[in-house]
């Protein structure tokens, strides 16, 4: 038995997916990039065998053990156990079975050490619309857990946004891309806008205003000019004049200690006529301008319009 090192931590990371989904090959692609081995030990527990297969022998070569598991209910503290005691990973993957309900991933069965930071999921377009009208309780309990989706083998932009507006509806946090029929390499491609960036009035769905907001604070200078519509909370500073406010969102970055507010400074014509924390619908114009609240230039609305609003059933913007 080696000596435990108490300062040590071990990343799991879980991928989940329908089989033939293209899991396999997601890890087998990962593990075959030397940026992400970087010397460690890393342990692989497969717990599906599919048409593609891993080369055991090239994997050892690359410091990677593998450890299979056939049975759901083999998934024990006892077997945790017992893979970190005769592997001592300094990374475990986890493919799990794309027909397994989610309840045999439990972090209490795992070694104090070893910390889930990731679920990655896949899904195969050809096959999404079958798997969603016949079983999409499974699939729901699959992605509502991830961090990252995947969808492959899917070039058509309009069924990119609707496949995203309906993950969104039950896992807002989850970072979506899209793979080219060719393979990966585009699988970390940075992701469609959920909305028309050309229309002439931007409409911000809820859902929608995390994207936004960070879209329009890194890029200001292709909004400048334009116009935009959402709903938001009013807020003004104490040292602001009548005729000036930020409206904006509460989100949460990571968890529930980590909420902070998302809003861009807003010009006026006329005093504002909205308490703080109140919701209303804004439309304004967005204009690239100089802020010291920016400390340098960024995207600075004018009101155009704003009416008083309901709260969203779900107030806070997750990312």
């Amino acid at each position: 038995m080696f000596n435990r090192n108490k300062e040590r931590e071990v990343p799991v990371y879980l991928f989940t997916g329908i089989i033939e989904s293209g899991k396999t090959s997601f890890i087998r692609d990962t593990l075959n990039d030397k940026n992400f081995l970087n010397g460690d030990k890393i342990l692989l527990i497969v717990c599906e065998e599919g048409i593609e297969e891993y080369d055991e022998v090239a994997m050892a070569k690359n410091n990677i053990a593998v450890e299979y598991v056939e049975e759901k209910e083999k998934l024990t503290e006892e077997f945790f156990k017992k893979c970190d005691e005769f592997h001592n990973p300094d990374r475990v993957m986890i493919e799990y079975n794309g027909v397994w309900s989610m309840d045999a991933i439990d972090e209490d069965n795992m070694p104090d050490d070893w910390m889930l930071v990731q679920v990655i999921s896949t899904v195969d377009f050809t096959t999404f619309n079958a798997y969603w009208k016949n079983m999409r309780a499974f699939m729901i309990e699959q992605l509502s857990l991830s961090d990252m989706i995947i969808m492959n083998r899917c070039t058509d932009q309009t069924k990119r946004n609707e496949f995203r507006r309906c993950v969104k509806l039950f896992n807002k946090k989850a970072q979506i891309g899209y793979e080219a029929m060719e393979g990966y390499e585009d699988a970390l491609a940075e992701e469609e806008l959920p909305f028309d960036i050309n229309a002439d009035i931007i409409e911000i769905e809820d859902d929608d205003y995390g994207v936004w907001f960070m879209d329009v604070m890194d890029n200001a200078k292709k909004y400048d000019n334009k116009t935009v519509k959402f709903n938001a909370l009013t807020y003004r500073p104490p040292n602001y004049p009548n005729n000036k406010m930020v409206p904006g969102r509460f989100a949460m970055t990571c968890c529930a200690d980590d909420i902070q507010f998302l809003g861009m400074v807003c010009k006026c014509d006329s005093d504002v006529d909205f308490k703080d924390k109140e919701w209303i619908t804004i439309t304004a114009k967005i204009k690239r301008e100089f802020l010291k609240e920016y400390k340098g230039k960024g995207p600075v609305l004018y009101l155009i319009d704003a009416k008083r609003s309901e709260k969203p059933d779900d107030d806070l913007v997750y990312f």
